[in-house]
Parts: structure tokens; C-alpha cells; sequence
């Protein structure tokens, strides 16, 4: 044979290197998964659907992600995975296929104040090094633009060791920064309202704290106030003289002996910021943060007008254009600008920042402006920020992994999306897509259903294949895919309106509504269009307006159902008052912990720079609590079996006979009503999914006592199926008189509502005005905004 047709012969057979086609996942069983096993395709796109809690997130970030990002980090000396995150390995038999995967998911971006749009995506890096090479006044290096860069001097005496001699030497140290002083960066500054925090009628020893949690007889906090010596404890603070009034607000810390203990004193003014103001707000408890609300408000900085900057940074431009200015236009003016920057010596650094600013239009956020604070983004544009840097990636055979990327996105919107991500997969990645809407499964290749119900009723494969066979299957999704609401044909009349005037927040372009009580109102509009700057920035969040928004809940593994919904307290005294002991002894928080792994059920081995292994407590066996308690029972069952059921069993359990608690079982009745009914009351938050989370945070609201609900996206992670149960709830609240106003891009919810009010034309400078106002079925009949395109074609009209 010839070298030629030899060479043919070999071509003709496939290469061993070709035949790796799949990713083979094989007994996984990551929370609630159940041996699932499944070949994925490689270099296709690959949807999965299933109802909220069906496994979804378990298989794709828990099992496929997880471990392709723990097998990257072994690839790293022991040194350096030291420093990085330890993963533990997932649960599951076998893995096969993997590369390298990239997870985009819905985790909202860190609220610190310092942290801006442009901060996350390196556009603001990129900006400062233009303004320090080519801004006029020249002011310093890339850091004299930095908000989050204070200048810096200093002088003194260093000691040099030369040889056998060492030398003292005078060094000076300088680094210019751009922080305002005034306001360090934040663009707004705390103005701490006195009459909150105490009655200056009143002396320390008669109480005149109104903190939450200072007592004047046996708090630390307030004793040290009272015997520092500073202030006299018996007079009224309103008769303190100008130095006592200054030390006790604006003291500087010193160590102070109280009942012969050294404890540290400062002004109350310091004690509070840091006491309160340092932490995040959400996380607080609910009196706590609504004294922070009472005591504390928040002013744009005088200085700086907002900017972060201080003048030197401001004083500086190109084009008649600061740093300050660019960061405040909206990112397509912005990119416009960049394209008009002219100079061959930062050409290269012009093409990166004209790349990335371009991303951001392309993606749909041509509307947000760099300065932005990240923490004020919602969940989908989050996930969209964090998709800027791949998306000019030369990077292929990646496997990308989405978690519900049209969430916030107007249908209008959802095309552009669907776009990129078949841009990505035609790279020849491999691209994973956890999603609810029909209109992004439909461009699947691939399809695998999970479920077929949440929790543990789910776990399983209940379809694998192509859209159309999906479709034709006999599963919750294949039967509600092409589900689609009718227009009412006959809606409420209002019982009132909530008159919003001259409202100007963000984009709003002093807006005038009435928006109508007694109804189901749907306030709509492309991504960006003004709709959450109208309902949470005009409608008053007073008494009576109870504000359910997208904010994540926040929870450690010992947080569960039963301990955010305020559940447990009522279970705690039925056991107590059982058994005639302390309400204490049935929270494995306090004092029926079991003393060996401290009521979290397992011990925790830290193995340095490699996972730590969580082994179930030998000595309670995983219930959490010492063995005495488990010995006091209520109806046959001890607190260990109570945290074990699951909404639905515990709402039988509680309803009637001699368990019936009415406490328990109207938070109970809430959770079932949102759909949770499979949720068990011990389950750890940290392993709920974001659909979970957040009708697990509308359940708890329910119980507020208000006239009017906002509710922000509430079809978050919900299935086609649980949008039917969300509709109903929303009745329900309708119909025992509240008032229930919804921002809302899902076609269904807007055919239910009785009216709309749709913002708009655009985003950003392009919204901001009401252009529409009526019933759904006008709506589609005038097909006069984008609303009304795409809702006519929803429900076939």
C-alpha cells in the first residue's frame, strides 16, 4: 500500500479523540436527586425543565459544575488550593466528559455600597487608565480616579540593613487617590436622627435608651455609658453641659473600668455606625431594621453631589468629559463617546473598553450606567452583567451553564437572549440551561425534564430528547407547554386609586397615575422601562404596603422553614407547655442543643486546602437535640419528628385534635398556599431553590398586616404549572379585599390581571413614560406598545 492511500485508509476511520461526544452523569445523588443518571450531548444546547424544586440546580451546578470546577482547583499546587475555595466532591458514581465549565447563575452581586456596575465588569479599570494617560488636568496615576482609593501621606524614619550595619533613613510615602472624603466613596452620607435613640427628658439610670436591646439595669453596652465617668448618670441627657454632650455623642474610644471589668468606651454616634450601619439591612431582624429605617437616613453627599469623587478626579476630562460623567452616562451614550476618543497611544486600551461597552448594549443593559450600585440589580440583569466577559470569549469547547437567563426579561427581550446563546453553543461550547419559559426550550437540541414533582416527590428523569418529543410526553411539562391564559372577559371594578404625581425616580419622567385599589394591577414594560423606579420608588412603603422584592433571604445551614417563618415559636411552647419545661429546651439553637456537634447535626472536619467532610453527629444521630429532649413528646412525636415533616403533613398534624395549635397552622396554610406544601419544616435554607426562596419570603409576608401587596416577579423559578397555583393565590388575596400590584413580564399574569399599566417605549432614557393604561383585552386589541404585540400573540389574539 502507498503512503498516499495509506494516509486515505486512516482518515476514513474516526478518531479515538472524536468519540469523547458525551458528558456522563451516572447515580448522582446531590439533595434531593435519586440515582439519576443521564449522557448529555457536547457542543449542543442542552435545556432543563421541571417544576421549582423538581432537581433542576442539583444536577446542573451541584453535580456537572461543581465537579468541573473542583477537578480545576486539584490541577493547582497544595499551595495555592490553600487560598481557594475547598469544594467537596458531589454525590455520584460516575463523571465522565467534563470540561471546563463556566456557571452564570442568579446570585445577586454584593450590596456594599463601594460596589458599582463598573466595578464588577473592569469597565471602571479600564476608564481610569484612559483618564490617567489622556485627562487634562493630569492629577496622578490610575488610583487618583479610584472612588474606592483614599490619598495617602507619610513621613518617617525607616531602618535599612546593609551588610553587617543597619542605618536609619528618612522616607516620605504618597498615594493619590480619587475618594471623597466627606462621604469615603459611598456618594451619600448618614444623618442619625438623636430622638431615636434616646429620651433626652430621661437619665441613663432611668432608661433613656430607646435602642432595641439596651437595658439600663444589666446591659454591658449601657453600663458603660453610666459609669465612664464622662457623664453624670443621674441627670437628664437634654441638662448635659457642651463637654459631656460632646463625649457621650462623639467620644473617642478609650478604655474605661466598669464593676472592675476593662471594657472599651466610645461616642454613641461611632457605637451606633458601627453597631448598625456596617451591617447589611437585610439581614437584620425585623425590629432591628425597622429602627435603622426610623433612626437613620440617607443624604446624597454634598460634596461630590453623589459622584464617589473627589475635585481633583472630577477636574479632570477628555473632551469636556469626566470620569464622573462618563460613569453616570448610560452605557450606549457611553460607548458612543469611546468610539469618538481618538488616539493611536491607548488604541489597545480603547478596543477592550469599546468591546466590553458594546457587550452591555448587545445583552440589553445599554440602559444601566456604570455607576449604578451592584446591589440595586436585579437578579436577571446580575446574571446578564456576569455574561459580559464571556461573550467576546475566544475560548471553545467550554461548557456554560445558565440559570434561568430570561428571568427580568420582557418578552420582547427574550429573543436576544435566546440569540446569544446559541452564538455560544455555535462556538462550540457545550451550553446548559436551566429554564421555565417555552420560548427559550424550544431552541433546544436537547431537553431533559426532571421531577415529576418538587422535593422528594421529585429527583428523577421524567423525559430525555427533542422539544417536539417533549411536547407529545405524558409529563407535567410536556402537558402544560403549550398551556395559554385567555383574557379575562370580565374584570374588577376598583374600590379606590392610589394617586402616584410628578414622579421623577431614575428614569420616570414625572409620571402621573392612578393606579387602582381592589384589583389585580400589572405594571409592565420592556427591561429598564421604569416599572420598579415607579412602584417601589413612588409608592409609599408606609403602614398598610407590604413590599415582597427580589432581595435574596439570607440563612445559614441552621436556618430552615420552621425558624424564618416564626413557625417554630408556637411549636416550642405547645412542647413546653406539654411538658411543663422551659420553650428554650426545643430550639437546637440554645439550650436542648446537642452538646457534641452544637445542634447542627453533623461535625465538621477541616481538612485544610481539601473539602471538609460533614460526618451526621454520633451522639444525637442527626436530630440535633440532646437525648432528654427527644424524650418530651407532643401528640405521639418528639421536636426532631415535628421538624422532619413536611408542610403538608404538619398542617394535618397541627389542624385538629389535641396537637391543634391555630398559631401553627395559619403559617402553615400560607406555605401550602404558595405551593410549598413538599417542603419539610427542618430543611436547611441554604438548600432551597431561588423559586423556593422566594415564595417561601411571599408566605411569610402574608401574614403582614397590610391593604396593599407589591410583588416584584413572583413566576421567578416557577414552572408553567405553579404559575396556575400563583394566579390563584393572587385571587384569593384580591378577593378578601387587598390590593395586589405586580411588575410582571409573564404573558399569563398580565391576561389575568383586571388592569395594566404598561411603561415604556424603551429603557433607560427611551422609557420612563406610562403607554398604556386599561384592561388586558384593550391592550390586545389597540397592539399599540410592545406589550401588546407580544401579549395579542400569547393569547391568540
Amino acid at each position: 500500500m502507498t503512503r498516499a492511500k495509506r494516509a486515505d485508509s486512516q482518515s476514513s476511520e474516526p478518531h479515538v479523540g472524536d468519540s469523547h461526544d458525551l458528558i456522563r452523569v451516572h447515580g448522582a445523588r446531590v439533595n434531593n436527586l435519586k440515582d439519576v443518571s443521564v449522557e448529555l450531548p457536547k457542543r449542543r444546547l442542552t435545556v432543563f425543565t421541571g417544576v421549582s424544586g423538581s432537581g433542576k440546580s442539583s444536577l446542573v451546578f451541584g453535580t456537572i459544575a461543581a465537579e468541573s470546577q473542583r477537578l480545576i482547583n486539584e490541577t493547582y499546587s497544595a499551595f495555592v488550593q490553600g487560598f481557594m475555595p475547598t469544594l467537596a466532591r458531589p454525590e455520584v458514581d460516575v463523571l465522565e466528559g467534563l470540561t471546563t465549565a463556566i456557571s452564570v447563575d442568579q446570585q445577586r452581586m454584593g450590596s456594599d455600597p463601594r460596589s458599582t456596575v463598573g466595578t464588577a465588569t473592569d469597565a471602571n479599570a479600564m476608564l481610569r487608565i484612559l483618564f490617567s494617560r489622556l485627562g487634562k488636568p493630569h492629577i496622578g496615576p490610575p488610583s487618583a480616579y479610584s472612588f474606592n482609593t483614599a490619598s495617602v501621606r507619610a513621613t518617617g524614619a525607616i531602618t535599612v540593613e546593609r551588610g553587617d550595619r543597619t542605618k536609619a533613613e528618612k522616607a516620605t510615602f504618597q498615594r493619590t487617590g480619587g475618594m471623597c472624603v466627606r462621604c469615603e466613596g459611598r456618594g451619600s452620607v448618614s444623618d442619625i436622627d438623636l430622638t431615636q435613640l434616646y429620651d433626652d427628658t430621661k437619665s441613663l439610670s432611668e432608661g433613656a435608651f430607646t435602642i432595641p436591646g439596651w437595658k439600663s439595669d444589666s446591659q454591658w453596652t449601657v453600663q458603660v455609658y453610666a459609669q465612664s465617668g464622662f457623664v453624670d448618670p443621674d441627670k437628664p441627657i437634654r441638662k448635659y453641659t457642651k463637654k459631656e454632650l460632646r463625649d457621650f455623642l462623639y467620644g473617642e474610644a478609650v478604655k474605661v473600668k466598669v464593676n472592675g471589668v476593662n471594657l472599651t468606651y466610645e461616642g454613641l454616634i461611632p457605637k451606633i455606625q458601627k453597631s448598625f450601619l456596617s451591617k447589611d439591612k437585610e439581614a437584620m431582624q425585623p425590629h432591628i431594621r425597622a429602627f435603622v429605617e426610623r433612626a437613620v437616613t440617607f443624604t446624597t453627599c454634598p460634596e461630590c453631589d453623589g459622584t464617589r469623587l473627589n475635585e481633583g478626579a472630577r477636574s479632570s476630562k477628555i473632551k469636556r468629559i469626566s470620569i464622573a460623567d462618563a460613569c453616570a452616562m448610560e452605557i450606549r451614550d457611553l460607548a458612543e463617546w469611546v468610539r469618538g476618543v481618538k488616539d493611536p497611544s491607548v488604541a489597545p486600551l480603547l478596543d477592550a473598553l469599546q468591546q466590553t461597552l458594546d457587550s452591555f448594549v448587545e445583552i440589553g443593559l445599554g440602559y444601566l450606567s456604570l455607576d449604578r450600585p451592584a446591589g440595586t440589580l436585579s437578579g436577571g440583569e446580575a446574571q446578564r452583567v456576569k455574561m459580559i466577559r464571556h461573550l467576546g470569549s475566544s475560548l471553545t469547547d467550554v461548557t456554560y451553564v445558565f440559570d434561568e437567563p430570561t428571568i427580568g426579561l420582557h418578552p420582547h427581550d427574550i429573543e436576544r437572549m435566546n440569540n446569544l446563546l446559541l452564538r455560544l453553543r455555535d462556538k462550540g461550547n457545550t451550553v446548559l440551561v436551566v429554564e421555565h419559559k417555552p420560548e427559550t426550550i424550544v431552541i433546544a437540541d436537547h431537553v431533559v425534564d426532571l421531577g415529576p414533582g418538587a422535593g422528594s416527590g421529585g429527583g428523577t428523569i421524567c423525559f430525555e430528547g427533542t422539544v417536539e418529543g417533549l411536547r407529545a410526553s405524558d409529563t407535567i411539562t410536556g402537558r402544560h407547554f403549550d398551556d395559554r391564559a385567555a383574557v379575562k372577559e370580565t374584570v374588577r371594578e376598583a374600590t379606590g386609586a392610589l394617586e402616584i404625581r410628578g414622579a421623577t425616580a431614575n428614569n420616570l419622567r414625572k409620571v402621573d397615575v392612578d393606579v387602582p385599589l381592589g384589583v389585580l394591577v400589572v405594571v409592565t414594560g420592556v427591561a429598564g422601562s421604569g416599572k420598579s423606579s415607579l412602584v417601589h420608588g413612588s409608592i409609599p412603603a408606609g403602614e398598610g404596603v407590604v413590599s415582597i422584592d427580589q432581595s435574596p433571604i439570607r440563612g445559614s445551614r441552621r436556618s430552615n422553614p420552621a425558624t424564618y417563618t416564626g413557625l417554630l415559636e408556637p411549636i416550642r411552647k405547645a412542647f413546653a407547655k406539654e411538658n411543663g419545661v422551659k420553650p428554650a429546651l426545643f430550639s437546637a439553637n440554645s439550650e436542648g442543643a446537642c452538646p457534641t456537634c452544637n445542634g447542627a447535626g453533623v461535625i465538621y472536619m477541616d481538612l485544610a486546602m481539601m473539602a471538609g467532610v460533614a460526618t451526621p453527629c454520633e451522639d444525637c444521630e442527626g436530630k440535633r437535640f440532646q437525648a432528654a429532649v427527644l424524650e418530651y413528646k407532643l401528640g405521639g412525636r418528639d421536636i426532631s419528628e415535628v421538624l422532619a415533616m413536611s408542610v403538608a403533613e404538619a398542617e394535618e398534624f397541627f389542624g385538629a385534635g389535641e396537637t391543634h395549635l391555630p398559631a401553627a397552622h395559619r403559617i402553615l396554610d400560607r406555605l401550602a398556599d404558595v405551593g410549598l406544601g413538599y417542603l419539610s419544616l427542618g430543611q436547611p435554607l441554604t438548600t432551597l431553590s431561588g423559586g423556593e426562596r422566594q415564595r417561601l419570603k411571599l408566605a411569610t409576608h402574608m401574614g403582614d398586616k397590610g391593604g396593599i401587596y407589591v410583588l416584584d416577579e413572583p413566576t421567578t423559578g416557577l414552572h408553567l404549572a405553579d404559575v396556575e397555583q400563583l394566579l390563584g393565590l393572587l385571587d384569593r388575596l384580591v378577593d378578601s379585599g387587598k390590593s395586589v400590584i405586580v411588575v410582571e413580564h409573564h404573558q399569563a399574569v398580565m391576561a389575568h390581571a383586571d388592569w395594566i399599566i404598561d411603561l415604556g417605549p424603551g429603557a433607560g432614557h427611551d422609557g420612563g413614560k406610562v403607554v398604556f393604561e386599561g384592561t388586558p383585552a384593550d391592550l390586545v386589541a389597540a397592539r399599540s406598545t410592545l406589550t401588546g404585540e407580544h401579549l395579542a400573540a400569547y393569547v391568540g389574539g
